[in-house]
């Protein structure tokens, strides 16, 4: 059964590479299982938005679309309209025949596979044709390149967000010619060789061959007075100098998108875009888990038995009072709700402060500091984990 793929992404059939793309997504959020859970319905056509995308974004399948129909792209597709599967010479053949197109053109096979392969392959044969100076108008017309700059911020600035200036070396539309590559007063004329297709052809039996046009580099137009600015590149090198704002919460990897700050595109072109990458630098006292922040916080022994107070700092700059309380042990965790960091986007949603006790036992006592830590020893009792591992051992050995 023929499906039109236009019908399923709603556009209509001159639609363009980025009228494809923003109807694709809009369908696509719509259609998503994740979104539609149990309705088979949704994921049909969610797998039909899919097909018809692949197609139509190739400029090969959607040529082979447009003259022969989603046939083209199913299996058993050599069948004829009649389903007699007739080959374009006319011989016989079964009804599953190999070739996907296979019983649907009238006409010699030196047309055919001209028409084919032109139509398939636009510039590589035939391109000379209206296929190849259509390829030729993309080459002349290209969106400049996406740059990446890397940025390393600190905990402190992931806590309250912050600016960053960005310099960084790109390309920029030239003035004085307004891209076009031609002298002020002038502008580029058609290339007499290929007649502006861009591309030369050459025939041999029923293979037409064809190679990018040597006098204007395939781009279908001769620059004669080129700008002395550029020199008849149409941009000019540059250092971009930018303030980005970067959002409190930000983690490892986080990706910012400054559209349109990339490199310059050709002949009006759009300008690609720039991509921040985030890596945020280490701390030397707080490590961070998601949203929480951990740190670990010596403390002597006595001050564990008898509980204390330790004053901490915090990464905006204020401080906090941790109370530890009495018979800490050792690994043992005091967790602050809502002094970690924000989340990303949500700004009031904060994670906690998790700190990690450690005891430190004294390694160089004086004669009357042992005499008094025996004597308090007579007086102490086993602790739970003491007596516990006593017990099993008792059992073990008896």
């Amino acid at each position: 059964m023929a499906k039109d793929f236009y019908k399923a992404l709603g556009v209509e059939k001159g639609a363009d590479e980025v009228a494809l793309k923003a109807a694709y997504r809009k369908k696509a959020m719509e259609l998503h299982p994740d979104r539609n859970p149990g309705n088979a319905a949704a994921e049909a056509q969610f797998k039909e938005i899919n097909e018809a995308y692949d197609v139509l974004r190739d400029p090969q399948k959607r040529a082979a679309y447009d003259r022969f129909g989603s046939e083209a792209f199913s299996q058993g597709a050599g069948r004829g309209p009649s389903g007699g599967g007739r080959g374009p010479s006319g011989g016989g053949g079964s009804g599953g025949g190999s070739n996907p197109f296979e019983g649907q053109f009238d006409g010699n096979f030196e047309d055919l596979f001209e028409d084919l392969m032109g139509g398939l392959f636009g510039q590589g044969f035939g391109g000379a044709g209206q296929g190849g100076q259509q390829q030729t108008k993309r080459s002349r017309a290209t969106r400049g390149a996406d740059l990446r700059y890397n940025l390393e911020v600190t905990l402190a600035q992931v806590m309250a967000g912050t600016k960053a200036s960005l310099s960084y070396p790109t390309t920029e539309s030239c003035n004085p010619c307004n891209g076009s590559g031609a002298k002020a007063g002038t502008k580029p004329v058609t290339c007499g060789t290929c007649h502006g297709s861009g591309v030369l052809a050459m025939r041999q039996g029923f293979f037409q061959m064809t190679r990018p046009c040597p006098d204007c580099q395939g781009t279908g137009q001769i620059i004669k007075d080129k700008c002395p600015e550029c020199r008849g590149a149409g941009r000019t090198r540059t250092t971009k100098k930018l303030e980005v704002t970067i959002p409190v919460g930000v983690d490892e990897g986080t990706r910012l998108r400054l559209a349109g700050e990339g490199e310059a595109g050709t002949a009006g072109a759009p300008s690609g875009d720039l991509f921040v990458f985030i890596s945020v630098a280490k701390h030397p006292l707080f490590t961070r888990d998601a949203m929480n922040l951990h740190l670990t916080v010596p403390i002597g022994m006595l001050e564990a038995a008898l509980g204390a107070e330790v004053e901490l700092p915090l990464l905006n700059g204020q401080k906090t009072t941790l109370k530890i309380p009495a018979g800490t042990q050792p690994g043992e965790a005091v967790r602050l709700n809502g002094m970690g960091l924000p989340a990303l986007g949500r700004p009031r949603d904060c994670g906690d402060l998790v700190a990690k006790i450690q005891i430190e036992i004294p390694t160089s006592l004086s004669k009357t500091q042992k005499e008094q830590l025996a004597a308090l020893q007579a007086d102490f009792k086993p602790g739970r984990a003491q007596e516990g591992f006593s017990s099993r051992l008792r059992k073990i050995f008896g």
